[in-house]
């Protein structure tokens, strides 16, 4: 009679013989960013009003140049808002832009092309005004507008996010600093290294923004940690450029194991802390249930 075989590399595996899940790579949940492409074609479409700007007399050099100015400013304004936006699609805990980038983007393009328009005809206000309506509506069909509302921060209390929302800007800006000075050391697999030792450490960063109560746990880890590990990057980057130590690269390696063992494990001991929350509330609330009589039909 036959038999299902099962062991360690089967699926549905469980207890010891159940396959450890592979550790997650430098572009595990990644998506391509969508600040490129369109957005370039922005930066070179107004670039012919350079030309145009000294081809004409003084007010065809004043009206381009401000065109031009315009468009360009738009352009870096909707760069800076679409990245700014999956910024913020990347958080399931997110404040909405201080500042709508895109949406005056759109705004400005209409307004660049207006005056690039009337430059071009010679004192008649119908074409411009058209060329500047139709200009922002298109832009703002392009690119859509900036997020315009708080995401999952429904009964969630706004000090504490807003307390979240520094720390883990703080410690974004200490992992693009080890980045800039792995760049700097010209070692691709250690950047790869760091790589993955960045997204152990952005998933510490979601869990704490999915429950705020946690950023006391994890200070020492978005501030201290970071921070010391930052301080070993640049110097091992400093070493690595100038005498290619091995044994520096071989302890700095060391260093992002241990470093990712331990956020890993914190990110681990928070989400049971979360877990342990949910059965409390869960119990008390039967509990509660069972007090006043409430049954679950049979």
């Amino acid at each position: 009679m036959a038999q299902r075989y099962g062991g360690k590399f089967s699926p549905g595996g469980t207890g010891n013989d159940r396959t450890p899940a592979p550790p997650k790579g430098p572009f595990d949940g990644a998506r391509r960013t969508r600040a490129g492409g369109r957005v370039n074609l922005l930066f070179l479409a107004p670039l012919p009003l350079a030309w145009a700007a000294f081809t004409t007399g003084p007010t065809g050099l004043i009206l381009n140049l401000g065109a031009l100015g315009t468009l360009l400013l738009a352009a870096w304004l909707t760069r800076e808002g679409l990245i700014a936006q999956e910024a913020y699609e990347a958080r399931k805990v997110a404040r909405r832009p201080a500042f709508p980038r895109k949406i005056t983007g759109s705004l400005l393009t209409g307004i660049g092309l207006a005056v690039a328009g009337f430059a071009a005809s010679a004192g008649d206000m119908l074409a411009p005004m058209a060329y500047g309506v139709v200009g922002t509506i298109l832009h703002a069909l392009a690119f859509g507008p900036d997020p315009l509302k708080d995401k999952g921060a429904e009964g969630i209390d706004t000090f504490q996010t807003d307390r979240v929302a520094r720390a883990v800007d703080e410690a974004e800006k200490h992992l693009a600093a080890m980045t800039d000075a792995m760049l700097r050391a010209g070692d691709r697999q250690m950047m790869a290294r760091l790589e993955r030792f960045q997204v152990v450490a952005r998933d510490l960063f979601r869990t704490v923004e999915n429950d705020p109560r946690d950023l006391t746990a994890a200070r020492k880890y978005l501030s201290v940690y970071l921070l010391g590990a930052r301080d070993a990057t640049i110097k091992f980057a400093d070493i690595w450029s100038r005498s290619r130590d091995t044994q520096a690269r071989a302890d700095y390696e060391s260093l992002l194991t241990d470093l990712e063992q331990n956020f890993a494990a914190r990110t681990q001991k928070l989400l049971l802390d979360d877990r342990s929350d949910l059965t409390v509330e869960i119990e008390v609330l039967r509990e509660r249930l069972d007090r006043e009589g409430v049954h679950p039909r049979e």
